[in-house]
C-alpha cells in the first residue's frame, strides 16, 4: 500500500511541479494549476480551446515534470479502437498469437484532437478511464499506475469531426478552456523562443511516479466537511431543475466536484476544504456536464453561464472548518 506524503510536502513539491512547467508554458497558471489539481485528485483532463494555444505543450510538460511516461496519439478520422488499446498479433516464432499493448499503456496519455476521432474509438477509452483496464477479445489488461487522460478538442471546427458522446464527457473530472493569452503573455512566449535560439523545449522532472502516489495518497487523507459535501451535492442537483437544463450534472459530477475541490486545497497548503475552493472549480467540473435545451441554445445561453448563475443562486456553507 502506497504511504501518503503529507500535506505540506504535497503542496511543496506541487508548486515546485507549476513552476517547472511555467519555464516552459506561458499564460496558463490556473489552468495548469486545476490541470494537476485534477491528477491528484486521480481524474482526466480534456482541453478545449482553438489551435494554437500551446495544449499539447502543456500536456508535455506536465507528464515531464511529474516524471510519467508519456504518449500521445494524433487522432484522425480513420484511427481504430485497436490503434488504442492494442491487438493479438501473430507471432511466427511461437506459432501463436501475442498481445501488444497500445499507446494507452503508458502513464499520461495523450489523444490529440480526440473529437476528429468517430466516436467508436472515442469509446475504446471508456474503460480505461474508468477502470484503469482494457478488455481485448475477452481478455482484461490493467493498466499502469499512475494512469491518466490528457485530451485536446478543437471547439471550433465541424468538418471532419464528431462530438464526444456525453458518457465520453463525462469521464472526464474537468474540461479547461485556455483562451487566448494577455499581450504581455504572448510577448513572453515569443521572447523565450528567440532566447531558446532552437523549438523544442525540455522540463525537467521533478517527482516519479511513485512519489505521484504518495502525492495522491496524501490528498486522500484531507477533511472534507459534511457541510462542504452537501454543498457540491446541492450544485449539482440545481442544474438537473435549471429551466435551460435538459440534462444535469451526475452523481459523478458531484463527486469530481469534491474531489478536485480536495486537492486544489492541498495546493493551497490546507488540509480541509472551503465553499472557495468549490466555487474556483465549479465550471470546469460541471460545465461539460451539461446538455441544454434547444430552446437554451437558439437564445444563445451557455452552460457555463447556468453554472455562474447556480453558484450565486445555491447557497454555501459558512467557511468554519477547522484544520484537521
Amino acid at each position: 500500500m502506497t504511504s501518503p506524503l503529507p500535506v505540506p510536502e504535497v503542496a511543496r513539491l506541487g508548486a515546485t511541479v507549476l513552476d517547472e512547467v511555467g519555464t516552459v508554458v506561458v499564460g496558463m497558471d490556473e489552468a495548469l494549476r486545476t490541470a494537476l489539481a485534477t491528477i491528484l485528485a486521480g481524474g482526466h483532463v480534456l482541453l478545449e480551446d482553438v489551435p494554437g494555444l500551446g495544449k499539447t505543450l502543456a500536456a508535455r510538460s506536465l507528464a515531464s515534470a511529474l516524471g510519467l511516461d508519456f504518449r500521445r496519439l494524433q487522432c484522425t478520422p480513420d484511427l481504430l479502437p485497436a490503434d488504442i488499446t492494442g491487438s493479438y498479433v501473430f507471432d511466427p516464432a511461437t506459432t501463436s498469437f501475442e498481445f501488444r499493448a497500445g499507446p494507452v499503456f503508458t502513464g499520461l496519455f495523450l489523444a490529440d484532437e480526440i473529437n476528429r476521432t468517430p466516436p467508436k474509438t472515442q469509446s475504446a477509452l471508456l474503460e480505461a478511464m474508468a477502470e484503469r483496464q482494457v478488455t481485448v477479445e475477452g481478455t482484461s489488461f490493467a493498466l499502469p499506475a499512475p494512469f491518466h487522460v490528457m485530451a485536446t478538442s478543437n471547439p471550433v471546427e465541424y468538418e471532419g469531426t464528431y462530438p464526444l458522446p456525453e458518457a465520453q464527457l463525462d469521464r472526464f473530472m474537468v474540461r479547461l478552456a485556455v483562451g487566448y493569452p494577455t499581450r504581455a503573455a504572448e510577448q513572453e512566449v515569443l521572447t523565450r523562443r528567440l532566447a531558446r535560439q532552437r523549438e523544442d523545449t525540455s522540463v525537467r522532472a521533478v517527482v516519479d511516479d511513485q512519489t505521484l502516489l504518495e502525492m495522491q495518497a496524501g490528498v486522500e487523507q484531507v477533511h472534507v466537511d459534511p457541510d462542504v459535501v452537501a454543498y457540491c451535492v446541492d450544485l449539482a442537483a440545481a442544474t438537473r431543475s435549471h429551466a435551460h437544463v435538459e440534462v444535469g450534472a451526475s452523481p459523478r459530477g458531484s463527486q469530481s466536484l469534491m474531489l478536485v475541490s480536495r486537492a486544489r486545497a492541498v495546493l493551497d497548503g490546507r488540509n480541509f476544504v472551503t465553499p472557495e475552493d468549490v466555487k474556483a472549480v465549479a465550471a470546469p467540473a460541471l460545465v461539460h456536464r451539461l446538455t441544454l435545451t434547444p430552446q437554451a441554445w437558439a437564445s444563445g445561453v451557455d452552460p457555463s453561464s447556468v453554472v455562474s448563475e447556480l453558484l450565486g443562486k445555491v447557497p454555501g456553507p459558512a467557511t468554519t472548518a477547522q484544520v484537521r
